[in-house]
């Protein structure tokens, strides 16, 4: 053999060698004739247990594609096969002819897609659970419009129970509650469960509109009522919840003039709009909220006492999720099952310790302040596992405020644990064996608690 020769077919098996492809050559007679590394790690078989043996040892007939180039003498390219039943490859085959045209074997590239085709599995299997969650949870809110109110605490479930039967008898009602707690659902669910159901749900925010506007808001104007008033007029807030249910938010935030005329409007079931002449009649169901106490507001002279009792026939005082810390970790599951499904991911895993930590956090925000963490970690995180650090990361107050109460949990554990040997010693008359035994600890550790907490004169 030629020197440059040898050279060619040296650089030729270094090149196949170093391929991340599987390559594979056999002769016509089925006997591996090259096998290099990357098909060993593809296939855990080694060099020397496959070259000069034959192919048909090593995987099923109709599974070998060089045979097939062998026998059909035509090549392919990038096909999809799967030469076991864990392997998933994309592979290229070509017959071998020596210099004088006649076939000597043929050689198979092959590239592993067993990684891909596995996570393309998973993510059609996780797509088929978070559609089957999606209808679930879909048909749960069709059945029963309180299913959007998140909670099994037993106050919450008392306050349900509750508004469930007085939403079919249309009576006034007044939800009370922190910013955050879930106020306007509860009155949709009130709304949507009552026999009004079919006819329009119209809330206003009574702290988001303008003193000056409130009037026309509510009740609406007539054509030419002032200047730049629209031509054919305009109904206000009452006429468009004609038939269902209209929802103050924020009704502490009525200005006084505002209350006597809504107050003679719920009272005589008809309103004027302004620059009318024209009674409207109205039949609507009113639904209030606030986050204010309205009684103290009463008493100030700030919210009139005659509104006030209109307006409270039946009133919810929805408690804010401080108070309902049990039902932390299962707001937390269902946000990030809900929130998953609306931006299409995987439903991550979140550390036991984590939720633990988030339990111990005060939540000002309330479920809103809740909903809007697990929704900025369900958008921006990465891994299929949360841990605290990425709760911090979007929550740095949550670590303060957890360490502070760690740490006076930390110093009230100290003192009663103070309190208990100083009681003990008392009843002992200072004898330490006594005490240590009282105390279920050791002589020695109790002269250190008592240097610590500097309980020194029982130390003479």
């Amino acid at each position: 053999m030629k020197k440059n020769d040898s050279f060619a077919l040296d650089t030729l098996h270094t090149l196949l060698s170093s391929l991340e492809e599987a390559i594979s050559v056999i002769n016509t007679d089925g006997e591996m004739v090259f096998w290099n590394e990357a098909a060993e790690k593809t296939y855990h078989i080694k060099k020397e247990e496959i070259i000069g043996r034959n192919i048909r040892n090593f995987f099923e007939q109709e599974d070998i594609m060089n045979l097939k180039v062998l026998e059909t003498q035509q090549s392919i390219r990038d096909m999809y096969h799967i030469p076991r039943p864990d392997k998933h490859v994309l592979i290229s085959a070509s017959p071998i002819y020596n210099q004088n045209k006649e076939l000597i074997g043929s050689m198979s590239v092959e590239k592993d897609i067993s990684a891909t085709i596995k996570l393309n599995e998973q993510l059609t299997s996780t797509s088929k659970e978070l559609q089957q969650l999606k209808q679930q949870i879909t048909q749960n809110h069709l059945d029963d419009p309180f299913n959007k109110i998140k909670g099994k605490n037993a106050s919450i479930q008392q306050i349900i129970h509750d508004t469930k039967k007085v939403a079919k008898t249309g009576a006034t009602i007044l939800i009370s509650g922190e910013s955050g707690v879930g106020k306007e659902l509860f009155a949709q669910a009130i709304h949507e469960e009552s026999s009004r159901s079919e006819k329009p749900f119209i809330p206003i925010n009574c702290g988001a509109i303008p003193n000056a506007l409130f009037e026309s808001e509510l009740f609406g104007y007539e054509a030419g009522a002032y200047t730049g008033a629209s031509k054919g007029g305009k109904p206000g807030k009452l006429e468009l919840a004609e038939g269902g249910t209209l929802f103050l938010d924020e009704v502490g935030e009525l200005p006084l003039d505002m209350q006597v005329k809504l107050l003679r409007a719920l009272q005589e079931k008809e309103i004027y709009r302004i620059g009318g002449q024209t009674p409207i009649k109205v039949n609507v169901r009113i639904i209030a909220a606030t986050n204010r106490i309205l009684e103290n507001m009463v008493s100030d002279g700030t919210f009139r006492s005659d509104l006030f009792y209109r307006l409270n026939v039946f009133s919810a005082q929805i408690p804010p999720l401080r108070e309902r810390k049990d039902d932390i970790p299962f707001l937390l599951y269902d946000f990030l099952k809900e929130l998953s499904i609306k931006y299409n991911k995987a439903v991550p895993a979140i550390n036991r310790e984590t939720v633990h930590r988030l339990t111990e956090y005060h939540w000002p925000g309330n479920i809103r302040e809740l909903r809007n963490l697990v929704e900025r970690l369900v958008v921006l995180h990465e891994r299929s596992e949360i841990f605290e650090n990425d709760i911090y990361q979007l929550l740095p107050q949550a670590k303060r405020t957890i360490d502070t109460t760690v740490r006076s949990l930390f110093h009230e554990k100290e003192r009663l644990e103070k309190e208990r040997i100083l009681q003990t010693l008392q009843t002992t008359y200072g004898n330490k064996s006594i005490t240590a035994k009282e105390l279920g600890i050791t002589r020695a550790t109790l002269y250190k608690k008592m240097k610590k907490y500097g309980i020194i004169s029982y130390l003479r």
